[in-house]
């Protein structure tokens, strides 16, 4: 029996104030609907716990997959969501994986939160695995080892891009450059030759996938590895 940890954010505007934010839906669900599926235990949680707001955009016709729709629309699912662990009741557990779940929304909350820092930093120093995707990949830039180096320092990885952010017409409202930021620390930034399509890469037990449309995709590769693993 696995137990995953499921990590989402808390906020919902952006700080202009002009357009609303939160999680990327489908960057949930299609994890979640896997780990169910195997009967493993999953945890929801947030830096604040409590409400996780959805970011409309992640609503729309054109990108709401059935998977999404399906839980969007389950009175069980919606509830879970919004009654989210807060992450200093979790920091302390222990997990097989640890999955950030991504959204614009997660640029506010996530870099900086000390026990989200302290989570990822344990969970990557046991060789336990530890996964982001698209913007949630922001969790990782200032998780620093025992050994004072940055723990994306040398790896490959992937996560939202600033061309990707221009395509999303996002870049005047995001409160910094997620690409610059995961060069800066020294890690490898491996992106789709076509941009808005999938891709994950697999670094050891460090997983991050690149957009949205990575996210079946991912939930597949975090299954595939975890079952690799004893126990």
């Amino acid at each position: 029996m696995k137990t995953i940890l499921l990590i989402v954010t808390n906020v919902d505007m952006y700080a202009s104030g002009r357009l609303k934010t939160g999680l990327w839906l489908s960057e949930l669900t299609h994890i979640y609907h896997s780990a169910k599926e195997k009967g493993w235990n999953i945890i929801i949680a947030s830096p604040k716990g409590g409400n996780v707001p959805i970011d409309p955009e992640s609503l729309k016709p054109l990108v709401l997959d059935k998977i999404s729709k399906d839980y969007y629309r389950s009175p069980s699912f919606m509830n879970e969501l919004n009654h989210s662990k807060n992450l200093e009741a979790v920091k302390d557990e222990v997990f097989d994986c640890i999955y950030l779940s991504g959204g614009h929304a997660t640029m506010y909350d996530f870099p900086d939160d000390t026990n989200l820092q302290y989570i990822i930093r344990k969970q990557y120093e046991r060789n336990k695995m530890v996964a982001a995707i698209c913007h949630g990949v922001g969790g990782l830039l200032n998780v620093k080892l025992s050994n004072g180096e940055y723990l994306i320092k040398g790896k490959s990885m992937t996560g939202f891009n600033w061309f990707e952010e221009t395509i999303a017409r996002r870049k005047k409202e995001v409160p910094f450059n997620l690409e610059a930021a995961i060069k800066e620390r020294g890690a490898d930034l491996k992106k789709s030759i076509i941009p808005m399509t999938s891709n994950v890469v697999v670094d050891k037990n460090l997983i991050t996938g690149q957009n949205p449309f990575s996210s079946r995709e991912m939930a597949k590769v975090i299954v595939r590895e975890l079952e690799k693993q004893p126990g």
